[in-house]
């Protein structure tokens, strides 16, 4: 296990040095609810007091009940400054404007949201000189579990070399509220939706083959599958 106070006083002056050098203002992040935006804005609350959590409904019930409710309680142990933008109305105007362009699949749909998000927070960034800070973690990265150009996009990652299972640990350390902690991880693409039901693998089963540990051979194939397929991801823009 990690050491989570040396692992904190790191990361802290790690931000702190990224928005002294930027010569921004403060920092910005997309307070979903979950586990990872939940460390980093813990995180850059106590580098910079000019953090802003933006909640950022977009279609899904549990964007607008459960997340909110778990985002609002974080924001508030950690007096980081909230704000909601409703993406609602946008992401519905953004699939009228592509009716007859193109026949969208669940993936093209379920894109929408994350670039919708990203979009957001770097409105407010160039609005207010802020730095956008990522949420993405090691275990999501490594199977491709983002959104390019959504969640995948932002100046900085304090946590992008955390496994799902250190993402608890450190947050556990902090003593984050239980529902962050206890609850299914879920990007609430839609209604129903779970992380490790869409991967078809556990956080327990990615994280221990991440580590170099047995698991079963089917979970090992699914993972190999999804890493290959989502190499592009990792890669960045190919240039001539």
């Amino acid at each position: 296990m990690r050491d989570y106070k040396l692992e904190f006083e790191k990361r802290v002056e790690f931000i702190k040095n990224i928005v002294k050098e930027s010569g921004v203002n403060g920092i910005v992040f997309g307070n979903s609810g979950g586990k990872d935006s939940a460390l980093v804005g813990i995180l850059c609350k106590a580098a910079c007091e000019n953090t802003v959590g933006i909640i950022l409904p977009c279609s899904s019930k549990r964007n607008y009940n459960e997340d909110t409710k778990d985002a609002l309680e974080v924001a508030e142990k950690y007096c980081i400054e909230t704000r909601t933008v409703d993406l609602t109305a946008v992401r519905e105007a953004e699939i009228a404007a592509l009716d007859g362009v193109a026949n969208l699949n669940s993936a093209a749909l379920s894109n929408i949201a994350p670039r919708l998000r990203m979009t957001t927070l770097y409105a407010v960034a160039a609005a207010e000189n802020l730095l956008v800070a990522g949420t993405g973690n090691k275990s999501e990265m490594f199977v491709g579990y983002f959104t390019k150009w959504g969640d995948g996009g932002h100046d900085f990652n304090p946590i992008s070399d955390l496994t799902v299972t250190e993402i608890y640990e450190f947050l556990r350390y902090l003593d984050a509220p239980k529902c962050v902690i206890e609850k299914a991880p879920s990007a609430a693409l839609f209604d129903g939706q779970t992380d490790e039901s869409e991967m078809g693998v556990t956080y327990a089963e990615l994280d221990a083959y991440i580590e170099g540990k047995e698991i079963p051979s089917d979970k090992k194939e699914i993972i190999d599958r999804l890493h290959k397929k989502s190499e592009h991801k990792r890669r960045g823009i190919l240039r001539y």
